[in-house]
């Protein structure tokens, strides 16, 4: 009999109808669920549901580790904003059954890898705020390839993390190269959780709460984890966080 793989809860994204299914869909983008399994985990996509605290924390107790993948932009009203001309994609129940994982995940100090918007959900759930725009901002690298959203692939940057912090341990390096897809960032940081890296322009690129492991990031690890030993070492990291 084999050794049992930790559940990594991958949090379900609502999507339109279309050519693959004739009703809106509930579904985790490949590339996650792959890097989760040559981790050794065993992904498994949770349907999108009204969430209250509670109820968040009843799904998650079941699970060894959460995973809230990279997307469209979270509404601004959620941090009291209007939004930006290039805002896109809101989708307001999405963001909050992902605020409320983030919330809970923090609570039962389970094992969480918040990617890209993950990364944004959580900033938000915490109270913090996001830059709408990149492109406002004086003295910008690139952090999204020309034509976005529409172009597949991410665009590659340097990225720095401070000694020492769990992402750090967690990648086995400190300074690397990560595929970036996103024209929003993190402002004001959400409570309990702080910069632990950044792009050579400041842009945060990685944030850790204070309680237990919970590490958010801003590029996208799974595009490159195939190829790139540094990004599948994160998944790797994450995956055997989870079945401490």
């Amino acid at each position: 009999m084999g050794t049992v793989k930790p559940l990594i809860a991958i949090a379900g994204r609502i999507g339109a109808p279309g050519k693959v299914s004739r009703s809106p869909v509930a579904f985790a983008a490949r590339p996650y669920l792959d890097a989760v399994m040559r981790a050794g985990g065993e992904p498994v996509v949770l349907a999108p549901r009204d969430l209250d605290h509670h109820s968040a924390l009843g799904l998650l107790r079941r699970f060894d580790g959460l995973v809230l993948m990279g997307g469209s932009d979270v509404d601004p009203d959620l941090y009291g904003q209007t939004a930006h001309p290039t805002t896109y994609g809101v989708n307001r129940e999405n963001d909050e059954i992902e605020m409320a994982l983030a919330r809970a995940a923090v609570e039962l100090e389970l094992p969480t890898l918040a990617i890209c918007r993950g990364m944004q959900v959580a900033t938000v759930a915490f109270g913090g705020t996001l830059y709408q725009h990149l492109g406002d901002l004086p003295d910008v690298i690139e952090h999204s390839p020309l034509g976005f959203p529409a172009p597949p692939d991410g665009i590659g940057h340097e990225i720095v993390v401070d000694p020492g912090c769990r992402l750090a341990k967690a990648l086995g390096t400190e300074r690397f190269e990560g595929a970036s897809y996103h024209h929003q960032a993190v402002d004001r940081m959400g409570d309990g959780f702080r910069v632990v890296g950044s792009a050579s322009d400041g842009v945060i690129e990685a944030i850790e709460h204070e309680i237990g492991w919970f590490v958010g990031v801003q590029w996208h690890p799974e595009d490159t984890a195939a190829d790139d030993p540094v990004q599948q070492q994160l998944y790797n990291s994450f995956v055997e966080q989870s079945t401490a």
